[in-house]
């Protein structure tokens, strides 16, 4: 098993960044995200904590290196697939901290990935933030005049298990053919314990890349809720999604118009707020 472990902050309150969170797809640094739906939601009575579950589909191409290690057919061409991503969050408030977990439903066989985050509210000290306020204009709760931070530590854990299948298919098959003269295949020279080695640090690999875009694509989020609000991480999130489709806004609003003057009966517009989209699977 190996681990990964990264510490960040977000110059940005608390309330602001776990509001981001809930927000963050689409973004343009999870163009692989092709939906999102909440599954479960619930404040418990007696903690006051919300606790929300929710499934992400995404989209992947699966690394050449773990690719020869899988069967053939395995995975789409050129390595492409699918997988849901279930993912648990609480939140306290009051406390001010909030916990995820998410983790792959899918190909657990080959690489199970548990990704675990803790955000928690991190006052600032009265004279660095009387600097920030006289350095601003501002004076909201995501702008200059925030008196907190906010730290988030992520502790990614990979778990590998293709090579305990390998080898007890290999046993089975030589138990099955004591007479015959073994044969030598490509997992012969390999053992268990390399081949999860070697999936596990791709998986590692890919995670650096993916904490850093999930930053960044944070920030993206944050910065519209600073600059516009939610209507502005709304209006983002609907550019988001036309960029994902290759589409952009002009020809949505010109296919409308000309559907209606063509006499559509139905005038509503595409909608591009809906979490959810259909993609070519």
């Amino acid at each position: 098993m190996k681990f990964f472990e990264n510490s960040s902050s977000y110059d940005y309150s608390f309330p602001a960044v776990t509001l981001a969170y809930f927000l963050r797809y689409p973004n343009p640094y999870s163009k692989h995200v092709l939906s999102t739906d909440v599954i479960d939601r619930y404040v418990d009575p007696s903690t006051k904590r919300l606790h929300t579950t929710r499934l992400h589909l995404k989209r992947s191409k699966v690394p050449s290196a773990m690719a020869k290690l899988l069967p053939a057919g395995l995975t789409g061409p050129g390595g492409a697939q699918q997988s849901y991503v279930v993912e648990k969050s609480t939140i306290d408030v009051r406390e001010g901290w909030m916990e995820t977990e998410s983790r792959n439903m899918e190909w657990t066989g080959i690489l199970s990935v548990i990704e675990r985050q803790t955000y928690r509210r991190q006052p600032l000290p009265i004279e660095t933030w009387r600097d920030k306020l006289a350095a601003s204009d501002e004076d909201t709760t995501l702008g200059g005049g925030e008196r907190e931070w906010t730290s988030c530590k992520t502790v990614v854990s990979f778990k590998s298990r293709l090579g305990q299948a390998i080898k007890k298919n290999a046993e089975a098959m030589a138990n099955a053919n004591e007479d015959e003269t073994p044969r030598q295949g490509f997992f012969a020279s390999w053992s268990t314990a390399g081949i999860q080695r070697t999936i596990e640090l791709v998986g590692v690999k890919r995670s650096k890349t993916a904490i850093m875009n999930g930053k960044n694509g944070m920030n993206v989020v944050l910065e519209r809720l600073r600059s516009g609000g939610v209507m502005g991480v709304l209006d983002g999130m609907r550019n988001d999604r036309l960029e994902m489709l290759g589409v952009q806004e002009g020809q949505w609003k010109r296919a409308w118009i000309s559907g209606n003057q063509g006499g559509d009966p139905d005038p509503s517009p595409p909608d591009l707020n809906s979490e959810h989209l259909d993609h070519d699977r």
